[in-house]
């Protein structure tokens, strides 16, 4: 598939995706939807993939919604459709993928922008990066699982203030509140990430997915179910290459190989 919106290198398993739509701030519409969904297709089809990073070409990660794809003087419009039809399923598809999804704030995000970083894994910003919800100050409430992610981050009171109040976080502050993993400095952003994913792409993606898939339904579940699932997952993660690969390399000093394969049959 030729991309008309995002920018896609794959190296060594991990999927780099850029949204490319730099004079929108990267906003999204309905090509970019498209493509990104055709993007995590081919992840999850790979038995190879590693690591995905999501960042943004240009001045900025994402703006969300581009507002310039719908007439509001058309009549009345129905946005439970945006969600139902594109931000519910790519939020559940990159919480769902079993392996690590690294995102790359480069610039503003906002809206829906903020929310999609808010479902990744690691996120990491730039020291410039801002922060902006700016639904409320169109009359929305939070989607792309804002009203979700933003007050498990970030705790209730600031998830409503940040909401509320429409008022902009720095990426210090984003990472202050628990929004985001670090805050870079700009001059070092690029080499920074790099050196995440690449440490990704080499690790046990199998024992990674797990504990990712561990720690996200932690939230729905009791200690004792969580005590279980642990278990289970240990006896899975045990039996996988990748296990006895790590227990060999430390016993005899030396940097692991891992495939990042799971258990074989």
């Amino acid at each position: 598939m030729t991309y008309e919106t995002i920018l896609l290198t794959v190296k060594d398993g991990a999927y780099r995706l850029t949204l490319n739509r730099p004079e929108r701030l990267n906003s999204f519409n309905a090509c970019m939807h498209e493509e990104v969904r055709d993007v995590l297709t081919r992840i999850e089809s790979d038995p190879g993939a590693r690591v995905l990073l999501i960042t943004g070409a240009g001045r900025g990660f994402c703006a969300g919604q581009d507002l310039g794809d719908r007439d509001v003087n058309a009549g009345p419009l129905d946005l439970s459709q945006g969600p139902e039809k594109d931000y519910n399923p790519l939020i559940r598809r990159l919480t769902a993928l079993a392996l690590p999804v690294v995102c790359a704030v480069n610039g503003v995000a906002a809206g829906a922008g903020v929310n999609i970083a808010a479902a990744c894994d690691i996120v990491v910003a730039k020291k410039s990066a801002k922060f902006v919800q700016a639904f409320s100050a169109i009359g929305l409430v939070p989607d792309a699982g804002g009203s979700w992610h933003l007050p498990r981050l970030m705790g209730q009171a600031r998830a409503l203030g940040f909401t509320l109040l429409n008022q902009k976080l720095s990426a210090e502050q984003a990472a202050e509140y628990g929004l985001i993993w670090r805050a870079i400095d700009d001059a070092v952003f690029d080499e920074e990430v790099a050196t995440i994913v690449d440490g990704l792409a080499r690790a046990p993606t199998f024992g990674l997915g797990q504990a990712k898939k561990a720690i996200r339904d932690s939230w729905a579940a009791t200690l004792d179910e969580s005590l279980d699932r642990e278990r289970n997952m240990q006896k899975e993660c045990g039996l996988s290459p990748d296990y006895r690969e790590g227990v060999s390399a430390f016993k005899e000093k030396r940097s692991p190989a891992f495939t990042g394969s799971g258990p074989k049959p």
